[in-house]
């Protein structure tokens, strides 16, 4: 009951940071405009984001262009968009993995071993997914950062932390606890059920010797006496055999003696 608890805790956290990273991927909000110094034009905002650029006029409406060519772009932008596919598809990918190992599936019946198998690679997978959203959004985080107090960079030139970059730290927190709910659990379980099996060395125990084999001897056949049939008894005898007795004597066999002689 514990186990499945646990997964489907992991399922939901996964499922949670795949949400989170799909949002990243697709917000705009990677660099947003940072009004300081002489930048007080606080009626537009900028957006730069891994497909477009935005611009956000007074709270009104958004504009937003995507970027015409692809190899026109710098190498981090380019790297940080493979990055975030990557973890899309690795964590839907593991999450589909996971369903088949969960103990309230029927997926694979009657083999604990291998659920537990599938759960550890789907955990593996989430934390491929994990480092590979982690990579890009705190390299851009540096970058930003590194900009901001870089000297030589005007104020119109300077960035702040875009809303996308904390989702994205967000979602690889939530994909890092799922993994980890996949797969220490059932290496935990795993090492356990395979221990349940270790035989100690130690353990006194008495060799015997292999008995030599003995060729098979003919037997010589028993004959068995037969049985000879008995007379079966009846409970109601023949009246042949036993004649019946009347009550009234015949008046032959004993006369009767008259009172007057003659």
């Amino acid at each position: 009951m514990a186990n499945s608890a646990l997964e489907m805790l992991g399922l939901i956290l996964t499922l949670i940071g795949l949400i989170g990273v799909a949002a990243s991927t697709g917000m705009p909000m990677w660099r947003v405009t940072a009004f300081i110094g002489e930048n007080i034009i606080v009626f537009e905002t900028r957006y730069e984001g891994l497909w477009m650029n935005c611009f956000k006029q007074a709270d009104i409406r958004m504009q937003c262009k995507v970027y015409d060519s692809l190899l026109a772009l710098p190498p981090d932008l380019q790297a940080a968009r493979g990055l975030m596919c990557c973890s899309l598809a690795l964590a839907g990918l593991a999450l589909l993995i996971s369903l088949a190992g969960l103990q309230c599936t029927a997926c694979i019946r009657n083999n604990d071993r291998a659920k537990r198998l599938v759960l550890i690679v789907a955990g593996a997978m989430i934390f491929m997914a994990c480092i590979c959203v982690l990579i890009p959004v705190s390299w851009t985080g540096h970058v930003i950062i590194r900009d901001f107090y870089n000297p030589l960079l005007i104020d119109a030139q300077r960035r702040e932390l875009g809303e996308a970059l904390y989702i994205g730290w967000v979602a690889g927190a939530f994909l890092f606890a799922g993994g980890c709910v996949f797969t220490c659990c059932n290496v935990r379980s795993e090492g356990k059920s395979a221990r349940g099996y270790v035989y100690s060395g130690n353990s006194d125990y008495m060799a015997y010797p292999p008995q030599p084999v003995r060729p098979l001897q003919p037997q010589q056949l028993v004959l068995l006496p037969q049985a000879q049939a008995q007379p079966v008894l009846s409970r109601h005898p023949s009246a042949q055999a036993q004649p019946v007795l009347s009550r009234h004597p015949s008046a032959r066999a004993q006369p009767v003696p008259s009172r007057h002689p003659s």
